[in-house]
């Protein structure tokens, strides 16, 4: 009879480790070949994606443009075809192409795989400011670009306002930049255009606003209730084109009788006739 310990293991039941590993390497399989996948995919996204053409701006696609040309927007865009689509800042983009003085607002896109939309909104054109030099004003008051013969633009020009004074106390001046083209405004939602349209506008701090026609006619409106004196101003004139007549200067300044006009004729024989009488 053997006496010690048996040195010889046998399996209890026969085959017993095979199916554990077995059961092991099933159990792996997914997770190793999940593993295998995905490095995979990562090394096609490198290869192809990152260190590829795959993504690389093919077209920088421009909506929007009236003044501003593509060629100076993809000047002044630090994103250009070629570069990687993934690593374009349309912040800096859109920051960069505000730089054009026509450029009101820019909108930048990624369009994959291969597309950079960007949508410009342009500035729109209200005015004419005599500053030394004629400069544009947009709709929203601000003084945007020096005026230039290619611009192809008939706009009323605001006068009154010094080159010095602007620079030194241009936010005390604004205001009266804004209220000249809400005054245009007024007058071309009324109508007013038809019959005059203006060619220039004089603003002063102290004396108010005085406008000239395109045919010569000077009205003088002076400060405060606009609504009120251009609502006169149409009575007036219709009265007057009734009888057949023009205005050469329009007075509804007057402080003392706000309800008055005071109307002097134009072409009247033997010199100018004043008339000035309530505006009912």
């Amino acid at each position: 009879m053997a006496r010690g310990p048996n040195r010889r293991r046998v399996d209890r039941v026969p085959g017993e480790r095979r199916r554990k590993a077995a059961r092991a390497v099933a159990l792996a399989l997914p997770t190793v070949a999940a593993v295998a996948g995905l490095a995979g995919a990562l090394f096609l996204l490198w290869r192809y994606g990152i260190a590829g053409d795959l993504l690389r701006i093919e077209r920088i696609q421009l909506e929007g443009l009236a003044r501003a040309t593509p060629e100076e927007l993809l000047e002044l865009s630090p994103a250009q075809r070629g570069d990687h689509l993934l690593f374009v800042d349309p912040d800096a983009v859109e920051a960069a192409l505000r730089r054009h003085p026509w450029v009101a607002a820019a909108e930048v896109r990624r369009r994959f795989p291969r597309t950079l939309e960007v949508k410009i909104t342009e500035r729109r054109p209200a005015a004419l400011v005599d500053l030394g030099g004629l400069y544009l004003i947009d709709d929203r008051g601000e003084v945007f670009k020096r005026a230039a013969p290619g611009d192809g633009l008939d706009l009323p020009v605001v006068t009154g306002i010094e080159r010095e004074a602007w620079v030194e106390r241009r936010e005390e001046l604004e205001p009266l930049l804004t209220a000249a083209l809400a005054l245009l405004a007024r007058w071309s939602a009324r109508g007013l255009d038809g019959r005059a349209s203006v060619s220039e506008l004089h603003v002063d701090p102290d004396y108010g606003t005085t406008l000239w026609t395109g045919d010569g006619m000077e009205v003088r409106l002076g400060q405060g209730d606009i609504e009120e004196k251009l609502t006169r101003l149409e009575r007036v004139l219709s009265a007057l084109d009734a009888d057949g007549q023009r205005a050469e200067v329009l007075h509804l300044d007057n402080r003392r009788h706000p309800d008055w006009v005071a109307v002097r004729l134009a072409g009247r024989v033997g010199g100018p006739d004043w008339r000035s009488a309530p505006a009912r």
